[in-house]
């Protein structure tokens, strides 16, 4: 039986407070408990959970998504920490189990992208992974670009993914499904 991982991409206060530099909000809250029960399950199952998340300097003006965005996920903010009982539990789950919580800074959509990703992953000999977090249509959906074209299988459960566009977010769902191929987990 091969080891799984659960992929949480930018699930930091920054794009999930209310009052977070780029939010997505409410959605993104609403994905706290599905995302905690499944970084415990993961650990149980003896898998790996990989946090990554954006890192941006606030002086970088050349990086592409600084007209595109306000800044956000600021190195030595608060912003980057992660939200909620998500920080909580994931510190308990380090201490805990020793190697089986590893965190990762992107400065790109993808978490493959100047990464040791799928370094990791391989090392671990992970074949399937699943993906959480936010946005959907953007980070989480680009990530799994990446993993779809380096071979690896994917589930993504919609209650712990989330945009700040719902139309995006069904778009990048059903595209997962229908285009890729991933296990793709509907609500109702």
């Amino acid at each position: 039986m091969s080891k799984k991982a659960f992929i949480l991409v930018d699930y930091t206060i920054d794009f999930v407070a209310a009052d977070g530099k780029l939010t997505v909000g409410e959605p993104g809250q609403k994905l706290e408990k599905s995302i905690v029960s499944k970084i415990r399950e993961t650990i149980t199952k003896e898998g790996l959970v990989l946090v990554v998340n954006d890192l941006h300097n606030e002086h970088d003006n050349r990086h592409p998504e600084h007209s595109l965005f306000p800044p956000h996920n600021i190195e030595g903010t608060e912003g980057r920490k992660l939200f909620g009982e998500v920080d909580e539990v994931l510190n308990q789950m380090e201490e805990e189990n020793p190697g089986k919580v590893i965190r990762l800074d992107k400065r790109r959509y993808s978490a493959f992208c100047g990464t040791p990703l799928e370094l990791i992953l391989r090392q671990e000999n992970i074949h399937e992974i699943e993906l959480a977090g936010v946005c959907t249509d953007i980070c989480v959906f680009h990530t799994a670009v990446d993993a779809y074209n380096k071979g690896f299988q994917v589930v993504i459960d919609e209650s712990a993914v989330a945009s700040f566009n719902q139309k995006a977010h069904e778009v990048a769902l059903d595209h997962f499904k229908s285009v890729m191929g991933f296990d793709v987990k509907r609500r109702g």
